[in-house]
């Protein structure tokens, strides 16, 4: 027992099961504590011989102090003889799921649907939430009561979304701009998946009792296997110097380089600002990555590009737009333009990052090791009380992008010498590629670095 404050309700954790903290000022009032981590405030009282539970709502839309008001205005309505949990529950009843989605949305937008890591959901997430609910939930769903929902309804809905039963091209707020809606097997299982977070969302509320979108078999969304072999990538470099010779796209082609020698997203690198890229510590300190605050160990072509750009930098961002305030904004059109009609129009920005992990396997490190290096949650470095990284992961960075820079230049490994004149993580890198290409000749030694 204790007095409802918002001191008691954020020290609430979860437990194995859900339990309810009572009031000790306000009898029947109460805090309930789920075991996802989320609170609700309910009061419970007797009417008609039984005990009723009213749940008056999540914690967050409602604080201590206006949940505590609402639990006095309710519990002088049962004190007339009125039942507010049956009240509730015939409304509950006749709630559709577009109604159901429309609430989730408020909540959505507010900031009090949670992510990965329990952080707000962000942005651009949202919005392929929202594109989710109204292109596919609603359309298929939306007039059905939430309570009447079984697992068939929701696997029918599935189907649907795979046949394309949902495609259509709407128009956007954007002059001329316009949305395609195309379905199929990876659009179905992750808009399934969202709607079962929305009616967990629904559990929790105390809106249903059970959620029907639980044991529905998803198809298995699309693993991106492509990944660009030694020749592709010396296909790429020659692709790459030759549109560097239009000034237009000189920017894009950085990016594209750097996305390829660091594995990084692309909205990571497009985005990626000074304060940053720590390269006296050969690192980027991304602070809103996908994984949330994530460290990144880069090789030293890496370190080495940004010293250089850093010197002729001008504003916040390292690939600044044309005012310099925001990000570089024209990548993806001239990705397109890039690539079009080429041997590789079929790449995208993650395939990069994919072949840029795929090189580390063939290079012999361990899958822990090349999730640290492209910020998978299970090796990713996001302590905030971490300021040097660990030297065999930088070493693992140095070889990775060494070798990608190698083939993006055209270097043959066993043909090429080069002087080790910068430190002994050249040296170590030259060894460690002597070794990689089976070069017997310390005086044949590749180095696929800017020197």
């Amino acid at each position: 027992m204790a007095k409802l404050t918002k001191r008691v309700v954020d020290a609430a954790e979860s437990r194995r099961s859900d339990y309810v903290i009572w009031d000790d000022e306000l009898p029947g009032f109460g805090l309930r504590v789920f075991t996802s981590g989320k609170r609700s405030y309910v009061i419970q009282y007797r009417q008609g011989g039984r005990s009723r539970r009213y749940t008056i709502g999540l914690h967050g839309i409602w604080t201590p102090e206006l949940a505590r008001q609402e639990a006095k205005v309710q519990l002088g309505r049962i004190a007339r003889g009125e039942d507010p949990a049956e009240e509730k529950q015939l409304d509950h009843k006749s709630m559709s799921v577009k109604e159901l989605c429309t609430l989730y949305q408020k909540d959505l937008q507010a900031g009090l649907i949670l992510g990965k890591g329990g952080r707000p959901k962000k942005p651009s997430t949202i919005i392929s939430d929202v594109g989710r609910i109204q292109r596919h939930i609603i359309p298929l769903l939306g007039t059905r009561r939430v309570k009447d929902l079984t697992k068939a309804d929701i696997t029918k809905a599935m189907k649907d979304i795979m046949a394309g039963k949902t495609r259509l091209v709407a128009k956007t707020e954007k002059l001329r701009g316009k949305s395609i809606v195309k379905g199929g097997a990876g659009t179905a299982s992750r808009t399934i998946g969202l709607f079962g977070g929305i009616l967990t969302y629904a559990v929790e509320a105390g809106l249903i009792d059970a959620n029907p979108a639980h044991g529905v078999r998803r198809p298995k969304d699309n693993v991106r296997a492509r990944r660009l072999s030694e020749a592709e990538y010396r296909v790429l470099g020659e692709m790459l110097r030759a549109a560097a010779e239009n000034e237009t796209y000189s920017m894009t082609v950085e990016i594209i380089r750097q996305i390829a020698l660091t594995g990084c997203r692309r909205a990571e690198m497009v985005g990626l600002q000074w304060d940053e890229a720590d390269t006296g510590y050969s690192c980027l300190r991304l602070k809103d990555s996908k994984e949330g605050r994530s460290i990144r160990p880069v090789g030293l072509p890496v370190v080495e590009y940004l010293e250089k750009r850093r010197a002729e930098a001008d504003g916040d961002y390292v690939f600044p737009g044309r005012d310099g305030d925001n990000a570089f904004g024209s990548f993806p059109n001239h990705w397109k333009k890039i690539f079009a009609g080429s041997s590789l129009s079929d790449i995208t920005p993650h395939v990069l990052r994919h072949s840029f992990a795929s090189v580390a396997n063939d290079l012999g490190f361990t899958e822990i090791t090349i999730a640290a290096l492209v910020g998978h949650a299970k090796g990713s470095v996001t302590s905030n009380y971490i300021h040097t990284v660990d030297t065999a992961l930088i070493m693992a960075a140095d070889t990775i992008a060494g070798y990608i820079q190698g083939l993006l230049d055209g270097i043959e490994f066993k043909q090429t010498t080069y002087a080790l004149d910068r430190d002994s993580r050249k040296t170590s890198l030259a060894r460690f590629l002597q070794k990689a290409v089976g070069n017997d000749n310390p005086s044949e030694v590749a180095q696929p670095l800017v020197a």
